[in-house]
């Protein structure tokens, strides 16, 4: 039997494109190469008969162009506080396995990268509010991030700004906008300032994406005024 599995995280991720991601907008990237960093929290979740709850994970990538002509180099962070069989289970989601091929955001990047660092098993410290946009990450000697919204020049007061997704992502069905900063050290360096952020839940089991209907629904009923 095929392996039976739920993730379920509410997700900061923070990339070094301007607030029109080109991976949410089919744009080229902001300045010709990717990078970017995930970082989320399990809030239900399990593989097989393995609990996953309350767990910490973060996915950071690297690509020297755009991430569609491949090339990427990844490293995958779990929490410390995760046993041996939470571990494997966890580092077999994010590194795309145990799915349907190309069904979710692990999968489909995992396809994109050559370079795989070894995983690594830390604290992982992450406060993140999805609806008022805001993030904070610490990972020793591996991370850190703050996120925040997007301020309006005019009024001094945050900008809210949010992207639907009904069809066609392997990542989200509804992501809150922010601006972001973070700095990886070790085994991959980058740094951005004050670039695109998104909030968003990332919702998956062995089959693909599970969309968050009823988020979406009362987002959309909301602009159309209903």
């Amino acid at each position: 039997m095929a392996d039976q599995w739920l993730f379920k995280s509410d997700t900061y991720a923070n990339c070094n494109c301007a607030v029109n991601c080109g991976c949410q907008f089919n744009l080229p990237s902001t300045h010709g190469s990717c990078q970017s960093a995930f970082v989320g929290t399990i809030v239900e979740g399990h593989f097989n008969e393995t609990p996953l709850t309350g767990l910490h994970w973060a996915a950071l990538y690297k690509w020297p162009g755009e991430i569609a002509e491949g090339h990427g180099k990844r490293q995958i962070v779990i929490d410390e506080r995760a046993d041996a069989a939470q571990r494997v289970a966890l580092a077999t989601i994010i590194s795309g396995e145990a799915c349907a091929p190309l069904s979710n955001v692990f999968s489909v990047f995992a396809s994109t990268c050559s370079d795989f660092c070894a995983t690594l098993f830390l604290p992982i410290g992450l406060e993140a509010n999805l609806e008022r946009r805001t993030a904070r990450v610490e990972i020793p000697g591996v991370m850190r991030s703050s996120g925040r919204p997007i301020i309006n020049e005019f009024a001094g007061e945050p900008f809210h700004i949010a992207l639907a997704r009904p069809r066609g992502s392997f990542e989200f069905t509804y992501a809150e906008i922010g601006r972001g900063t973070t700095s990886v050290t070790g085994d991959i360096e980058m740094a951005f300032e004050d670039s695109y952020a998104q909030f968003c839940v990332h919702h998956f089991n062995q089959d693909g994406l599970i969309r968050e209907r009823s988020r979406l629904t009362a987002w959309l009923g909301a602009w159309l005024g209903a």
